[in-house]
């Protein structure tokens, strides 16, 4: 049977524990890197007008608070306070907004791969949800914990991507006009090659237009 490309109709984007206070902790990947497809997927839910579900620990735990860089995108978008439980879907109102998105496909990403992510990602499918992980949007503590909870999550069911792939496949093609500046715009902002690549290209297409 063929696979339903991804869409705004069918998937929810789904940000786990982005919070300062890990950063401290990841290995996996920089800070700079995790920063970067984070808030690449935030802003991904925002151009594609997705159902987000955003949650964190509670206020004051030892986390901290969200990444700023993420916060300034989400705005005043309502974020989830947990108190129970590494599985997200411990906490009823986490649970009824997942339910509330009305989508089968969830998008996940955040902190730590291995933990409070896991263990969302394998209740998420245990309730009957396709789960796509994005896997430079979510960190650990070493690359071998991010690697090996990858392979597990893979071999439950969980299907890996990365930001770009998830954004390109939204995006299908750039004909796509209502949504072909904003999406051009954060790769420019976020792919860092990709603009210099363009920047060049647009140099040439200039010399040759003389």
């Amino acid at each position: 049977m063929a696979r339903k490309p991804l869409s705004r109709d069918n998937s929810a984007i789904v940000l786990i524990d982005h919070a300062i206070g890990f950063s401290n902790l990841i290995r996996s990947h920089t800070p700079e890197e995790h920063i970067n497809g984070t808030v690449a997927l935030a802003k991904i839910a925002k151009i594609f007008e997705m159902p987000l579900v955003v949650t964190n620990g509670y206020y004051g735990a030892p986390s901290g608070p969200l990444y700023p860089e993420l916060a300034v995108i989400l705005g005043d978008h309502p974020v989830i306070s947990r108190s129970e439980g590494y599985d997200a879907f411990y906490d009823d109102h986490f649970s009824a907004a997942i339910e509330a998105t009305g989508r089968r496909r969830l998008i996940m990403a955040g902190l730590q791969t291995d933990v409070c992510v896991a263990q969302t990602a394998l209740t998420a499918l245990d309730r009957g949800h396709e789960v796509y992980l994005v896997v430079d949007a979510s960190a650990a503590t070493s690359r071998e914990s991010h690697d090996t909870a990858v392979l597990r999550l893979v071999q439950a069911g969980v299907i890996p991507v990365g930001w770009l792939a998830i954004g390109a496949e939204l995006q299908r093609s750039w004909t796509e006009e209502a949504t072909a500046p904003g999406f051009d715009k954060m790769i420019y902002e976020h792919l860092g090659p990709w603009s210099h690549q363009n920047g060049l290209l647009g140099d040439a297409r200039k010399y040759a237009a003389k």
